[in-house]
């Protein structure tokens, strides 16, 4: 029995100790957290006084950023305008040009076309006579042969 006492006293103790020092080491970390409170605000307030500084410097800049991009900008426009002026105007001109040009070949084959066309019906209807005239002579004389034309 003497040897059972002995662990338990001894494992009894452990676990006291092991339990005393677990509420010292609690206590420990409230204290801490107690104390470390005020220098945590300390460093939120100077983050938060970095930013803002930051955000004051940094405005100033960002307003002349945009003030700059909006002069190129339009710096741009004014340098740009004329030249796409005379573009239009020279498209304008080249497209004149080529119709004045091209007006006189239009007509010509126009012209032409039209020619062409009236001759052809004055042609389908001279062979529409002599088709209409030579079955009449045939209709008229039908024993007599044709003649050659040639």
């Amino acid at each position: 029995m003497g040897l059972s006492s002995f662990f338990k006293n001894f494992f009894g103790t452990a676990k006291e100790t092991t339990n005393e020092i677990v509420d010292q080491a609690e206590s420990a970390i409230e204290e801490a957290k107690i104390a470390a409170q005020p220098y945590v605000e300390k460093a939120e307030s100077f983050l938060e006084d970095t930013v803002n500084k930051a955000k004051e410097t940094a405005t100033p800049y960002i307003e002349k950023a945009e003030t700059f991009i909006e002069e190129t900008v339009t710096k741009a426009k004014e340098t740009a305008t004329p030249h796409i002026e005379k573009a239009e105007a020279f498209v304008e001109d080249a497209v004149a040009k080529a119709k004045e040009t091209a007006t006189p070949y239009i007509e010509k084959a126009e012209s032409v076309i039209d020619d062409a066309k009236t001759k052809g019906i004055e042609m389908i209807n001279n062979l529409k006579e002599k088709t209409n005239s030579a079955d009449q002579k045939r209709l008229e004389n039908p024993d007599k042969k044709e003649e050659d034309p040639e």
